[in-house]
């Protein structure tokens, strides 16, 4: 039986001794609202203190030593915002003059006598110890010290202080680690893991502190995983279709171009899940410009052979219509009928739309979330994809698959993450891989320049566009409206360009914030080649697709991750023609070199991943459930892959008798919306 831990700490704040209502208002500034919060709030680094004796103290090292308060302190002002106090010091017989800044005060507690503990440089030759910091409490030899996001009226020591009395109130907390797996890992109680993060007496009882608290967090995001995969396959009867695959094989060989291995792999996939007795759910992840919309859209055939209709649903306006173009010729020599559905449209339109849907007159449709409106109902929906499904909550997600009775599902993603982490993190569905590029295609070569050199990139500009290209710019404002940015902005930029090319070369914007139908009357011109260089923002990040365009110039590249470079790369080298990506930064940041080194998006996720962390990669999941407090997946991927075995193993066991020995997981599973 799971040794059940009542939840009562959500008790207020102002029950913990020492918290008035000044205190409450700056901790709601951390979002720190309840003891649970601030019991959990855990430091982001520590510092190790080591007291070394003054004479094994290296020259201009920051170190840790012990000594008597020798002499009065004495303050001087240097100006308005800086302050000086020297003292004296008795350290093991020796006598130093200690200098710190703006630490004045600390002059009342320098008692003449006093044992104190000092942080800082020691310089030998002058015999003087510049500190930037006084520990009044008594450091033995060795102190971990927590340090923690703070805000403004909060400071380490009294956040410490709040934190430990909250450990004083006998307070209760809910575990989410049954007892037998407690048991068998010899995990330390949760309040005492807690307590220990807080205040580690020594490294080891940190690390198995932090252990079970990095367990707990990764076992709690594996059962989500695991669950939502167990409840699909309990509800997991298929349509059943039957299809000639010699009818598809005759499809693909009608294709202007040869699929390429991994996408021959992935069309398998997608043929099997399909004419299997169970029904689809799979995440199709592939690099950018590797083809996944076609390989979607051989999946879109196989369900019309068998009778049913399809829907992609696209983030932005832009990457439906684009859809829409491309798809209508991929099935132009075919009967399929297609139609778009966004929000501009007219309402008759739509109507129009909702109608021919109903009685099953269309056979695909394509469009953005307005595909999950009342008024969309199908006749035999059997197939939903959803692009950069990332970009959807998974309200919107379940929405649109609901629409058809036992709707097989397919997801798209451009956001590559090495395949050991892709398995895990997307447990609850399976995965197709794409990473070989279509045939042709050559890699886009990328180099970093200052912004002192950017005549050199003009000049190439001219060149390409004098051999018919296009050219993307990508600024990360859109205005500067302040004016007190270092950074380049679209608006400025186009000036910039205007007075660079002497107004002989057509230059637009692109951005967020203008009218849907200003940005389609834009994007429909660069497509057709009347604008020759498109200033955006990050807009154009994921999906556009304009096989002329063979340059991309980034401004501020290092104000952007790797993955959101790669992202944004991608959309030129999209044909056989040589393409080129300029990455504009004046600093000079190290991981930036990766996008020259490499174009294979894995390898670069990769190293965003080691750089970064996986926030960056992985937080547009939109469950929220990817923010750890102290897991980190790169560096305990062992752990989050026992946690998924033994999750696993945990939802078999209980899944007959509805958690009822664990009403922890109930609430869980509630928030998982499987339960009203």
């Amino acid at each position: 039986m799971y040794d059940i831990i009542k939840l009562v700490i959500v008790m207020d704040l102002n029950l913990v001794k020492g918290v008035g209502e000044k205190a409450i208002e700056y901790l709601s500034n951390l979002n720190l609202y309840t003891i649970n919060d601030l019991l959990f709030y855990y430091p982001y680094r520590y510092n190790f203190i080591k007291v070394i004796p003054l004479l094994e103290a290296p020259d201009d090292v920051t170190v840790t030593i012990k000594g008597i308060v020798d002499t009065e302190p004495r303050v001087s002002y240097i100006n308005k915002s800086l302050n000086k106090m020297v003292f004296r010091i008795n350290t093991d017989g020796y006598l130093v003059n200690v200098t710190i800044f703006n630490r004045s005060f600390y002059k009342s507690n320098l008692k003449l006598g006093r044992m104190i503990n000092l942080i800082g440089k020691y310089n030998r030759q002058k015999n003087t110890f510049t500190a930037s910091d006084i520990k009044f409490e008594i450091i033995r030899d060795f102190k971990i010290e927590p340090v923690y996001h703070l805000v403004k009226g909060i400071k380490s020591k009294g956040l410490s202080k709040l934190i430990n009395e909250c450990f004083n109130m006998n307070v209760e907390v809910e575990d989410y680690i049954p007892k037998y797996i407690v048991d068998k890992y010899k995990f330390m109680n949760k309040l005492e893991a807690a307590y220990n993060i807080h205040f580690p007496s020594n490294i080891d009882i940190l690390k198995k502190a932090r252990l079970r608290a990095i367990y707990e967090e990764f076992f709690i995001f594996m059962f989500k995983m695991n669950y939502l995969k167990h409840q699909y396959d309990l509800d997991n009867v298929g349509l059943g279709r039957e299809v000639d695959r010699l009818k598809v094989d005759e499809f693909i060989n009608t294709l202007p171009f040869k699929l390429t291995k991994d996408q021959l792999e992935s069309v398998n996939d997608i043929y099997n899940d399909l004419l299997s007795p169970k029904r689809m759910n799979r995440l199709i992840l592939g690099d950018v410009g590797s083809g996944k919309t076609c390989v979607a859209s051989i999946g879109m055939y196989i369900n019309y052979l068998s009778g049913y209709q399809s829907s992609l649903m696209a983030p932005t306006e832009i990457l439906a219509r684009q859809h829409y173009d491309s798809i209508s010729s991929m099935f132009k020599n075919t009967n399929i009928k297609i139609a778009l559905l966004v929000g501009s449209m007219k309402k008759s339109e739509k109507n129009k739309v909702y109608q021919e849907l109903k009685e099953g007159q269309i056979d695909i449709l394509i469009g953005t979330h307005a595909l999950i409106s009342e008024g969309v109902i199908f006749n035999n929906l059997g197939l939903v994809i959803t692009d950069e499904q990332h970009r959807f909550g998974v309200n919107q997600r379940s929405n649109l698959q609901n629409k058809g009775i036992k709707s097989d599902v397919l997801y798209l993603s451009a956001t590559p993450i090495p395949r050991t982490y892709a398995l895990t993190i997307y447990g609850d569905m399976d995965t197709s891989i794409i990473k070989t590029k279509p045939n042709g295609r050559k890699d886009i070569i990328t180099k970093i320049v200052k912004e002192k050199d950017l005549k050199d990139v003009l000049f190439h500009m001219v060149e390409e566009i004098k051999l018919g290209h296009q050219i993307y710019v990508v600024a990360p404002l859109i205005e500067d409206e302040d004016g007190e940015s270092n950074l380049n902005d679209v608006v400025k930029l186009k000036e910039k360009f205007d007075t660079a090319f002497n107004n002989k070369i057509r230059v637009e914007i692109l951005h967020g914030k203008m009218k849907n139908a200003d940005k389609d009357v834009i994007m429909e011109e660069y497509k057709n080649g009347d604008i020759k260089v498109l200033i955006s923002t990050t807009v154009i990040e994921v999906g556009v697709d304009v096989k002329n365009s063979t340059m991309m110039v980034i401004f501020n590249a290092e104000r952007f991750g790797l993955a959101t470079l790669h992202q944004l790369r991608g959309r030129v080298g999209r044909n056989d023609v040589q393409s080129y990506c300029y990455l504009i930064s004046n600093l000079n940041v190290e991981r930036l070199k990766v996008m020259e080194e490499s174009n294979d998006g894995f390898y670069i996720s990769e190293k965003d991943f080691e750089l970064r962390g996986e926030g960056d990669l992985f937080g547009t999941r939109q469950s929220g459930d990817m923010v750890f407090k102290l897991a980190d997946i790169r560096r305990d991927f062992k752990i989050l892959v026992q946690c998924k075995k033994d999750s696993d193993e945990f939802i078999k066991t209980n899944l007959v008798n509805n958690f009822n020995d664990y009403p922890q997981f109930k609430n869980i599973i509630k928030e998982l919306e499987f339960i009203d």
